[in-house]
C-alpha cells in the first residue's frame, strides 16, 4: 500500500525562545528542528533531531510521531548523533562548554539510557561500527578546524589512538562550499574581517569587553566568509568509506551535504566525483544540510537533512526526506529534483529516480482572503515561497483565505504550511544553557483549520477538518489518492499556538492537468569561472524548470527547480562548481500536465 510524503517532514516542530546575547539580549522565537540522525532499529524509523526534546518514530517513513525522551538526556545540546552499535542504540549531542556523555539503550522509546561518561567536549559528533568490530568518531564544527577522527574503546566509547585531521574546508576549490546565499561570498582578507568585527561593535553601541570572552571568536568568524565545515556523517559501501560533512551556512539556501571518499576510515580522503551530495538550493523550502543517510528494511537508501527557513532566527529550520543510493561507479548520489513536492513511499524496492506522480497546481494562481495584513497578501501562500506569509488582520476564527486553481483540477495532495511572524510571548519556562540560551516549548500546542473545496465558488464539500485537531503541524499533507474534482480551495477556523495571529506561509496544491506537456526547452550555458554557472534559459510555455548538473551525461545529480522567469529574463546562476571540471548539464521543463526531459549538453 503507497503512503505519502513532503518535504518538510510532516511533524510537530517545538517553539524555541532564544536569547540573543550577540544582540543585547533579545528575545527570539521560533520553531526549530535540525540536523537529523535517521537511524532504522528493530523494525521502526527514527529520527533525533536538534531542540526537539524527542525522537520521531515511523513504521513507514511517511507517518511520524514525536514521543519524548528521557530528561537525563543532553536534550537542550545540538546535534544529536545517534547510531546502532551491536545490540545497543549509543546517543550523544554536542557541547563545547562541557564533556559530552554518551548514552546507549536497547529500548528507545521506554529507556532505560545508561550513561558512558566521556573524556572531552566535542560538536556535531558522529559514531560509525565498522564491520570488523572496529569503533570509529568524527566530529567538527567551525569555520577555522577541521572534521576530525579517531578510534574509540569499544567498553568506553571514549577515543584511543591519535586525532586525525580528515576534511579541511576548501572554498578557493569546491564552489559549493562558499558561504552566502546561492554561495555568493568567496572568504574575506584579514584587514576586511578587522574592519567588520570593528563594525559589529560600534553599530551595536557596545564594546568588545561587553560580550563574554567565549563568544568573541564566534563573533568574527561570522566576518570571516570561511565555511563552516561540520555535521560529519560515515557511511561504508562495497569497501569504501564515504565521510559526509555540511557546508556553506544553515542560514543559506545552500546548505548541503560534500562527501570524500576513501579506503581507510581515518583516511586519507578525497573529493567524490559527485560533490556535493546533498544540495537544493531552490523550491518551496530550500537547504539540504547536515544530514544522515540510511537504508531502509527494502534496501532503499535514504538521506535526511536540514531544510532553510531562517526568517525569525537563524536557526528557524525544518527537516527534509530524499531518496538517496550509490550508482554502479561507486558515487552517492541523493535525487533532489522536486524537493519538496509529495512523493509515494511503498514499503518495496523503489527507483530512487523515479518521478513525481502529480504535479504543482497552485503556483502563481489567484487567492483572495478575509483580510490581509499590509505586506502578508493572500497571494503569498502561492508563490512557492516558505519564507512569505499570509496574515489576516485579526485571529477571529472567521477569517478565511482562498485559492483559485483557475479551472477544475483531480486534485490528490493538498500542503498546508504556516509560519510564524511577531510573536510577542513570554516564555513558560526557564533559559538554559549559555552560547545557545534558550527555553523549548514543552507543551503540547495545537494548530487548527478547516479546508473545503468547490468546483463553482458556490457549492462547498469539506476536504479535511481539523477544527478540533489535538495535533501542532504546521507542514500538513492531506492526501486523496482517488482524486476530487476541485477548482477552489478555502481554509478557515484557524487557530495557532499562543492565539497568535495565523500566518500561512503556503497552501501547495497537487493532482494532474489535462494539457499538453511544456515543449523542449532551450537554454544556453555558460562557464563563468571554475566554481560558476550561468544558465540562460529562453522563453517558453513551461511553468518551471528543473536545471540539472553533473559530472556526465549520466550523472546528473545535482539539481535546483526554478519557477515562473527565474532563469529567463536574468540568467540562473550555479554556484555549486568543483575548478577544473568539466560538467554536462540540461534544463527540465514542467508543466501542470507532466515533465518534457531536456538536452544534455557538455560546458568545460
Amino acid at each position: 500500500m503507497k503512503k505519502y510524503y513532503c518535504n518538510p517532514v510532516n511533524i510537530n516542530y517545538r517553539y524555541q525562545f532564544n536569547l540573543d546575547q550577540r544582540n543585547h539580549g533579545e528575545l527570539k522565537i521560533c520553531r526549530e528542528a535540525a540536523d537529523p540522525s535517521m537511524i532504522s532499529y528493530k523494525g521502526r524509523y527514527y529520527i533525533f533531531a536538534s531542540m526537539t526534546l524527542g525522537v520521531w518514530v515511523s513504521d513507514d517513513l511517511a507517518n511520524w510521531e514525536n514521543h519524548r525522551l528521557p530528561e537525563e538526556l543532553p536534550l537542550y545540546d545540538y546535534a544529536p548523533d545517534v547510531r546502532v552499535v551491536g545490540d545497543y542504540v549509543y546517543f550523544c549531542a554536542s557541547s563545547r562548554d562541557h564533556i559530552c556523555d554518551r548514552y546507549r539503550t536497547k529500548d528507545i522509546l521506554n529507556g532505560p539510557y545508561e550513561k558512558l561518561p566521556g573524556s572531552f567536549p566535542f560538536w556535531d559528533p558522529n559514531v560509525f561500527a565498522d564491520d570488523d568490530g572496529k569503533i570509529y568518531f568524527y566530529w567538527g564544527c567551525s569555520n577555522q578546524t577541521p572534521i576530525y577522527g579517531c578510534e574509540l574503546d569499544p567498553q568506553t566509547m571514549n577515543p584511543k589512538g591519535e586525532t586525525v585531521e580528515l576534511i579541511h574546508g576548501d572554498p578557493f576549490h569546491n564552489g559549493f562550499e562558499r558561504v552566502g546565499e546561492n554561495n555568493a561570498f568567496l572568504p574575506a582578507a584579514p584587514e576586511e574581517i578587522e574592519a567588520a568585527y570593528t563594525h559589529f561593535f560600534t553599530s551595536q553601541g557596545m564594546k568588545e569587553e561587553d560580550v563574554p570572552a567565549e563568544l568573541r571568536p564566534l563573533i568574527k568568524g561570522m566576518f570571516t566568509r570561511r565555511p563552516y565545515i561540520e555535521g560529519a556523517w560515515m557511511d561504508k559501501h562495497n569497501g569504501k568509506y564515504y565521510l559526509q560533512y555540511a557546508f556553506g551556512g544553515t542560514q543559506y539556501n545552500t546548505y548541503g551535504d560534500g562527501v570524500y571518499i576513501s579506503d581507510h576510515p581515518l583516511g586519507p580522503f578525497y573529493l567524490a566525483e559527485n560533490a556535493p551530495y546533498s544540495y537544493n538550493p531552490g523550491g518551496f523550502i530550500p537547504g539540504a544540510g547536515h544530514g544522515s543517510t540510511m537504508e531502509d528494511a527494502s534496501h532503499n537508501l535514504w538521506h535526511a537533512a536540514t531544510m532553510r527557513i531562517s526568517l525569525n532566527h537563524d536557526f528557524e529550520r525544518r527537516v527534509g526526506i530524499w531518496r538517496a543510493g550509490w550508482d554502479q561507479d561507486g558515487e552517492l548520489f541523493c535525487n533532489q529534483r522536486y524537493p519538496d513536492w509529495p512523493f509515494a513511499v511503498t514499503g518495496e524496492a523503489m527507483d530512487p529516480w523515479e518521478e513525481p506522480e502529480w504535479m504543482l497546481l497552485s503556483y502563481g494562481k489567484k487567492a483572495s482572503a478575509s483580510s490581509q495584513k499590509e505586506g502578508s497578501e493572500a497571494d503569498h501562500v502561492l508563490d512557492e515561497n516558505v519564507r512569505t506569509l499570509w496574515r489576516p488582520v485579526t485571529n477571529r476564527t472567521d477569517e478565511w483565505i482562498m485559492t483559485d486553481l483557475e479551472d477544475v483540477y483531480e486534485v490528490h495532495g493538498i500542503q498546508i504550511n504556516f509560519g510564524d511572524l511577531g510573536i510577542d510571548i513570554k516564555p513558560s519556562g526557564t533559559i538554559r544553557g549559555t552560547s545557545q540560551a534558550r527555553y523549548i516549548e514543552e507543551s503540547d500546542l495545537y494548530t487548527r483549520w478547516k479546508l473545503e473545496g468547490s468546483k463553482d465558488g458556490e457549492n462547498w464539500f469539506v476536504i479535511e477538518d481539523k477544527s478540533k485537531a489535538e495535533t501542532d503541524l504546521s507542514h500538513d499533507l492531506v492526501i486523496r489518492e482517488e482524486g476530487i474534482p476541485v477548482r477552489y480551495l478555502r481554509l478557515s477556523e484557524l487557530a495557532v499556538p499562543y492565539d497568535q495571529i495565523p500566518a500561512v506561509s503556503g497552501i501547495r496544491v497537487f493532482g494532474l492537468g489535462n494539457g499538453k506537456t511544456p515543449a523542449q526547452t532551450a537554454f544556453t550555458a555558460i562557464r563563468d569561472n571554475d566554481l560558476d554557472l550561468s544558465v540562460k534559459i529562453e522563453k517558453d510555455d513551461a511553468l518551471g524548470h528543473v536545471i540539472l548538473w553533473g559530472s556526465k551525461p549520466d550523472h546528473l545529480y545535482h539539481s535546483c527547480i526554478v519557477y515562473g522567469r527565474d532563469g529567463v529574463d536574468t540568467p540562473k546562476r550555479i554556484g555549486a562548481l568543483v575548478s577544473d571540471r568539466e560538467y554536462a548539464i540540461r534544463v527540465d521543463g514542467f508543466n501542470e500536465s507532466g515533465i518534457t526531459e531536456g538536452i544534455c549538453k557538455i560546458v568545460k
